[in-house]
């Protein structure tokens, strides 16, 4: 949700017939930015990926703090990251769901999406994201419309060179 690609419009012809193929979204929660523990900055703790000590989550959370950004997130500036985090909150609550379940249920809808890899790590967080399809009926083009407003990172279409004015 807060990270999109070029790959979406870039290859668009791969995933209509004949090739039909999907994409696998990784890191969906961008590494827990999304499931909203998150709030204010508060990274510390041990019972989250971004709050650890050691390991890669050190080298995350580093990267997120220092402006080098994370996950190949497009935005690299974190209050910018929060203040889009924040705002995703209010449609998500509208909505009646979690901002994880948001974030899920988003990456699911497009229609060039196959695969969700959620990245849970509790069997508890494995029950409360498959709620997020549940949602996906509910995410409309105006409630799309809306998350875009947030992100303001729908991918721009490329021109095409073989049509002429």
């Amino acid at each position: 949700m807060l990270h999109r690609t070029r790959f979406e419009v870039e290859y668009a012809r791969l995933y209509e017939p004949p090739v039909s193929y999907g994409t696998t979204i990784w890191s969906p929660l961008a590494s827990g930015l999304l499931s909203g523990k998150y709030s204010n900055k508060k990274f510390e703790g041990n019972d989250n990926r971004l709050g650890s000590k050691t390991g890669v989550s050190t080298w995350l959370r580093e990267s997120l703090q220092s402006g080098d950004g994370m996950n190949g997130l497009e935005e690299k500036n974190l209050d910018r990251i929060m203040e889009i985090i924040d705002n995703l909150k209010p449609i998500a609550d509208k909505l009646g769901a979690t901002l994880a379940q948001l974030a899920l249920a988003w990456a699911a809808k497009n229609p060039n999406v196959s695969t969700v890899i959620t990245g849970a790590s509790r069997s508890s967080q494995v029950a409360e994201n498959f709620k997020a399809l549940a949602l996906l009926p509910k995410l409309t083009p105006n409630v799309m419309e809306e998350i875009e407003q947030v992100l303001k990172n729908k991918p721009k279409e490329p021109v095409d060179w073989t049509k002429r004015n």
